[in-house]
């Protein structure tokens, strides 16, 4: 007997010896592999960037997983609790394994393999999961059980209760694309963790078993099934009340899921664009994964007044075009509900108040329309049925759509324009019962307002609707800018010798071009006015004048100015790019016109003022002056303000920026931007149209604010006879800035020093007394002064008494012929845009012109 228990004795020795061996093999072999724990002291969770409005306001957010870091001191108690409860009840006594659990997961397994009934529930405690989700893959084998277990043992060893906390808590995947407890507070509820309810902590805690199990809309009732279990074990573990517990269980389950992308009304293309020149700056994946802070330029209060002024003026130009029909029309008896018949209908979210109706009845004074019911969550349409009036009245605008400019006869009756089952657009009116028939605008366009010292872009709208085009017509459509163009073409002049007194032959010109044929640039009026002063030019927006003064300034001179200010890379050296045909953006052109009203010093146009890091440093910064005194000095409250050195590169003389400068106030006071005089403030700005009105624009500015606007066709056609820049865009520049100057003072433009103001005759820019008719001040360069006899660029020297008899007995001259030759004929009586460029492939180029 004793002779067996030694052999039993013996034998399980030896199995215990082998069964150590093996087992220490196993982990060596295991070890060998074994991920470096180590990392994750320095682990860097992808985070999401987040970008603000100047304000503070949050304007957009770009993440590959939606992600907040937030450290467990900053979370509150009870939510930590919540997930302790729900997935790890002995977290901190346990040493990185729940053995009791292990073994409970264990029977468990048994039981379901002999049975084949029930679910096998894993025993996995917070420290597993954090190696698991870090550090290994989702394999299920022993070896990786393994691995798990000596992680989890080491991981324990290093790190603090807290840290693992941290780690975890940040990372984990809680459904909406969401990373972290943090990053879920803001995409189910829209909160930060701080402003939580208990009910919400513990719906947070229900989910990494599973988000699409415990979906808030598909999955409701299991949701709250599983929310307040967690409510039950944070009361059976001490962490609430009964009281507490009952009241949280009996809350509805209450979700408002964050979009994704811009964040504020009005600024999805301000928002797109700053988000592509972060990644030009650092590329997608640190946009997407790096926690960069950008703050942008954006002003949310003047981007709001720019995009109702550009949809206001769009909406008031495609009314004057008249009604191009219903989107669509459905057969009323094909759906037992007519609400059915909108379902697959969208519209844009971001043309609010309107929304899609269809007509019901038809009668002469009114129609009664279905509106389309809210689409909730879950794809359906909501249950409320709603019906509303569009009485005649407010569809009187609907005239027939004919070609852009002739429209149908005016409307007799409601049944002129709507039929039953038309499916349209309709807007509130101020009775709640009655709509505005509306439409989608078929002419688009942009506006760019912007800071004319720093460059910095307060504004930006890209189009009338973000949601119907992302084509952002502020910075991506090149577009012929017209008469815009020409104050360069003069400042080119000013900085060559010539004063805005200086006089130019308005008059027949023409060019033989390359092919053979002639070009004859023509005034909008199809008139010549004969001798004008360059200020009169700019005013009045004179072609024929403005290419007889690049022919004799030579383009050269023009492309150079041009291109310091930044509207073209390469112009064509051609007369007819004076008249602003070659292509460019708003925001070059904004960007230009800013250079002029800051006095010349060159600026960048920038969306965003500052970049930092995940860590809060900075770096990058619009900015680039250097701030010596700023580093390392203690603040005090008497404490001088640092200077600060302006580095800008002068582009173009103060002088002349300032003469340019008043000779576009007189464009607005005199010229073809007298729409903007409503404002009742000092305003400087010109207009723009190009060849057979494609292309409308108006770029106008006070001392410190530029505005730019363009409208046209994505796809440029004419838009109709008359729709030139000061009657389209004009209204919508001058819309704006009466919304944003409204609570400012008026403010003279700031005249440099030794500029000297001098009264002269308007027409004949001859010196003159001061307040007799006709005389205005002008602005001359030191040394500069008023011509005693009026010098002709293009003819010789005439007396004033001349030119004026000529204009008054309304002659057109012409220049002088050369030897035994007629002179040029006067143009046919062809209508054409008013400041309008021939198109890009004309005109004439420095070689071989015999022109320059």
């Amino acid at each position: 007997m004793v002779r067996f228990l030694g052999y039993i004795v013996g034998v399980g020795f030896l199995v215990f010896v082998v069964g150590a061996f093996a087992a220490g093999y196993l982990i060596q072999m295991a070890s060998k592999d074994l991920p470096d724990y180590t990392q994750l002291a320095t682990y860097e969770p992808p985070v999401m960037t987040r970008i603000y409005a100047a304000d503070g306001s949050l304007l957009a957010e770009y993440a590959e997983q939606r992600r907040l870091f937030v450290p467990v001191s900053q979370m509150p108690k009870r939510l930590i609790e919540a997930f302790i409860s729900a997935e790890d009840k002995t977290f901190f006594k346990h040493g990185g394994l729940d053995w009791i659990g292990i073994a409970a997961a264990a029977y468990r397994y048994a039981q379901v393999k002999l049975t084949g009934r029930g679910q096998i529930v894993g025993a996995s405690t917070i420290t597993q999961q954090v190696a698991k989700n870090f550090l290994l893959t989702n394999e299920r084998s022993l070896e990786r059980k393994l691995k798990e277990a000596l992680l989890v043992l080491r991981i324990e060893q290093t790190f603090s209760k807290d840290q693992i906390l941290d780690l975890y808590l940040n990372e984990i995947f809680l459904g909406l694309n969401s990373y972290g407890v943090a990053a879920a507070s803001l995409n189910y509820f829209g909160k930060s963790l701080d402003e939580l309810t208990l009910q919400e902590m513990a719906y947070l805690a229900a989910l990494p078993k599973g988000p699409n199990n415990y979906h808030p809309v598909r999955q409701k009732e299991r949701a709250i099934e599983r929310r307040n279990w967690v409510l039950r074990q944070m009361y059976e573990n001490g962490y609430i009340t009964e009281e507490e517990m009952k009241e949280a269980q009996e809350k509805p389950l209450e979700v408002s899921p964050r979009p994704f992308g811009a964040q504020l009304f009005a600024a999805e293309s301000f928002a797109e664009e700053v988000r592509r020149e972060l990644v030009a700056m650092y590329g997608k994946s640190k946009l997407e994964r790096g926690g960069l802070s950008v703050r942008t330029t954006l002003d949310p209060k003047l981007q709001l007044y720019a995009r109702q002024s550009l949809a206001r003026g769009l909406i008031n130009l495609d009314r004057k075009r008249g009604y191009r029909g219903a989107i669509a029309n459905r057969n009323l008896a094909s759906a037992p509900d007519w609400a059915l018949l909108l379902k697959d209908q969208r519209s844009p979210e971001d043309i609010a108040p309107w929304r899609l109706a269809i007509v019901l009845e038809v009668g002469d004074g009114e129609a009664t329309l279905g509106l389309q019911p809210k689409l909730l969550p879950d794809g359906k349409l909501g249950p409320e049925r709603e019906k509303a009036k569009v009485p005649l009245a407010l569809m009187s605008w609907a005239r027939a759509y004919v070609d852009g400019t002739e429209l149908g006869p005016e409307i007799a009756k409601v049944s002129d324009v709507l039929k039953p089952g038309d499916i349209v657009y309709v807007a509130p009116s101020k009775d709640p019962l009655q709509y505005h028939l509306m439409q989608m605008p078929d002419v688009d366009g942009a506006l760019v307002a912007m800071d004319p010292h720093t460059g910095r872009v307060l504004a930006m709208v890209g189009g009338f609707s973000y949601g119907r085009s992302q084509f952002n017509r502020a910075v991506q459509a090149l577009r012929q800018p017209g008469s815009s163009f020409k104050p360069i073409v003069y400042a080119a002049a000013l900085d060559n010798g010539y004063s805005p007194a200086s006089v130019v032959l308005d008059a027949p010109i023409e060019f033989k071009m390359p092919d053979g044929s002639m070009w004859k640039p023509k005034n909008y009026q199809n008139k010549f006015f004969g001798p004008s002063t360059l200020r009169r030019g700019v005013e009045q927006s004179r072609n024929g004048m403005t290419v007889r003064l690049a022919d004799e300034l030579g383009m050269t001179k023009i492309i150079d100015l041009a291109t310091r200010l930044g509207i073209y890379d390469k112009l064509p050296r051609q007369l007819a790019m004076a008249l602003g045909a070659g292509e460019t953006t708003l925001m070059k052109m904004v960007t230009a016109y800013a250079m002029i009203d800051n006095g010349g010093k060159r600026i960048e146009p920038s969306l965003i003022d500052r970049v930092q890091d995940r860590y809060g440093r900075t770096v990058f910064r619009h900015d680039k002056r250097d701030c010596a005194g700023c580093s390392g000095v203690e603040w005090a409250p008497d404490l001088p303000e640092p200077e600060l050195l302006d580095v800008r590169e002068q582009v173009m003389s103060p002088y002349t920026a300032y003469q340019i400068t008043s000779m576009m106030e007189g464009v607005i006071d005199r010229g073809t931007g007298r729409k903007m005089k409503v404002l009742g403030k000092p305003v400087a700005g010109k207009t723009g149209t190009s060849n057979e009105e494609r292309d409308a624009w108006f770029i106008g500015y006070t001392p410190d604010l530029v505005v730019g606007t363009y409208i046209g066709y994505d796809n440029p056609r004419p838009m109709g006879k008359g729709r030139t820049g000061g009657e389209l865009a004009a209204p919508i520049v001058a819309d704006f800035m009466r919304l944003a100057l409204r609570d400012k003072p008026a403010a003279p433009f700031r005249v440099p020093r030794a500029i000297e103001l001098i009264p002269i005759d308007a027409k004949t820019g001859k010196r003159a007394i001061f307040g007799q008719e006709g005389v205005i001040l002008e602005a001359f360069k030191p040394g500069d002064e008023p011509p005693d006899s009026t010098k002709i660029i293009g003819e010789g020297t005439v007396t004033a008494s001349a030119q004026d008899q000529a204009e008054a007995e309304g002659l057109v001259l012409v220049p002088p012929a050369a030897s035994g030759q007629a002179a040029f004929p006067q143009a046919p009586a062809v209508p054409v845009s008013p400041e309008a460029p021939p198109a890009t492939g004309g005109g004439l180029t420095d070689g071989g012109s015999g022109l320059y």
